[in-house]
C-alpha cells in the first residue's frame, strides 16, 4: 500500500497536533510544511526532515503530495482549500471551514467538481464522554431528551489579540468568541440532538470590547431537531479557561459533563461513566485528546472509500449556521431558522 504523502500549510501552535498524528500513523509521511517565516518554517523543516515552501502555491505543484492540511489563520482557509482541491489534493482542515455562509457556498461548488475529499477537525466529537453520550442517547437509554445545557468559561487577554491582529474582527477571523473558541461546543450540542432546527441569541462585548471588533460573550438559546431545548452560554471573560459544562436532561436521567468527567445523575445516585483523557504535556486543555483519532479517521477513509467517519462539509455548515444565526438574531431578537 501507498505510504500516503502529506503537508501541512501554517505552522502555529496547532501544527504540532498534526506533525504528531502524521508521524506516529505508519501509512503517511510528512513530506513538507508551508509557512510564511521563512527562518522558523526552515527550522522546523529541518527537524522534521521535510521539506520547506515559503507559498503553497508551490507546494500544491508538487505531484507526490496527496493531502494537504490547513492550520492557518481563519481568513486564509478558503482560498487554501479551493486551490488544493482544484490541484487534485485531499484537504483536512482547522475549524471554521469558512469565515461565513457565503465562502461555505463557494467551497460547496468547488467540491462538486473535485475527485479529492474535505475534512474539517471537530475533533471533541471523538472524546470518550462525546462518544459515550451519543452512544447512549442513540439507544434511548434514558427516554426523551428534554435539554441540552452548556456553558463556556474562557480566559483571553488583550495580549492574546495584540499577538494576532487578524483575531477579533469579522473580516479576517469571523467574528470572535462563536467562530473560534464556542464552536466545537455549539457542534457538540446540534451533534448529540441529531442536529437543530432555530435559535435565537444575543452577543455582547464587554471586558475585551478594546481588543476585538466582535464579541466576547454569547447567550443562546435553541430548538434541536430532537424537540429538546438548547440552552447555551459562553464567555472569554474569564479569569481561567474552566472545562466545559455539559448536561444533557433526559426523562430518566441527567449526563453531567463536569471537569472533563461524565456522570449520570439519577435522583441522589451518580455513577461515573467516562472521562476525558488529559492532553498530553505541552498542550492546551481545551483542545482535548482527540486531534490524532480525528486525523487518523480521514486517512483511513481515503484508503477506503466506503467509509465515511470525518466530518465532511455539511456536518461542518451546521454549526457555522448556528453562528451566524446567533448573529442575526442579536440584531433582529427573533428566532432564526437554521
Amino acid at each position: 500500500m501507498k505510504t500516503t504523502q502529506a503537508a501541512i500549510i501554517g505552522c502555529g501552535t496547532i501544527h504540532t497536533l498534526h506533525v504528531e498524528a502524521i508521524q506516529s500513523n505508519p501509512a503517511c509521511q510528512l513530506r513538507a510544511i508551508v509557512e510564511t517565516d521563512a527562518a522558523k518554517g526552515l527550522a522546523l523543516a529541518e527537524s522534521y526532515g521535510c521539506r520547506y515552501y515559503a507559498d503553497y502555491r508551490e507546494m500544491l505543484g508538487d505531484n507526490e503530495i496527496d493531502v494537504v492540511h490547513i492550520c492557518t489563520p481563519h481568513f486564509a482557509h478558503k482560498e487554501i482549500i479551493i486551490a488544493a482541491l482544484a490541484a487534485g489534493k485531499h484537504v483536512f482542515t482547522e475549524k471554521p471551514v469558512a469565515l461565513n455562509p457565503g465562502e461555505l457556498k463557494e467551497i460547496k461548488h468547488a467540491l462538486e467538481g473535485a475527485t479529492t475529499r474535505l475534512g474539517v477537525c471537530y475533533q471533541n466529537r471523538l472524546n470518550p464522554s462525546s462518544q459515550k453520550m451519543k452512544a447512549l442517547l442513540q439507544t434511548n437509554t434514558f427516554g426523551k431528551m428534554l435539554s441540552v445545557k452548556a456553558v463556556l468559561t474562557w480566559s483571553r487577554s488583550h495580549v492574546y489579540y495584540a499577538q494576532s491582529p487578524w483575531r477579533g474582527r469579522f473580516a479576517t477571523e469571523g467574528g470572535s468568541l462563536l467562530i473560534n473558541q464556542a464552536i466545537h461546543t455549539l457542534d457538540l450540542m446540534q451533534w448529540l440532538a441529531g442536529g437543530v432546527k432555530s435559535v435565537k441569541g444575543v452577543v455582547e462585548s464587554s471586558f475585551l470590547s478594546g481588543s476585538t471588533q466582535a464579541e466576547d460573550t454569547a447567550i443562546a438559546n435553541m430548538e434541536l431537531a430532537n424537540g429538546a431545548r438548547g440552552i447555551f452560554y459562553a464567555t472569554n471573560c474569564n479569569t481561567i479557561d474552566s472545562p466545559l459544562l455539559l448536561e444533557i436532561h433526559c426523562e430518566n436521567g441527567l449526563l453531567q459533563l463536569h471537569h472533563n468527567n461524565l456522570w449520570l445523575i439519577s435522583g441522589d445516585k451518580k455513577d461515573f461513566l467516562a472521562s476525558d483523557e488529559a492532553p498530553q504535556e505541552g498542550q492546551k486543555c481545551y483542545w482535548g485528546s482527540s486531534h490524532q483519532q480525528a486525523i487518523n479517521n480521514f486517512y483511513s477513509d481515503l484508503q477506503n472509500k466506503n467509509n465515511h467517519h470525518y466530518v465532511d462539509i455539511h456536518q461542518a455548515e451546521i454549526s457555522l449556521r448556528m453562528v451566524e444565526a446567533i448573529y442575526q438574531s442579536s440584531i433582529t431578537r427573533n428566532w432564526i431558522e437554521i
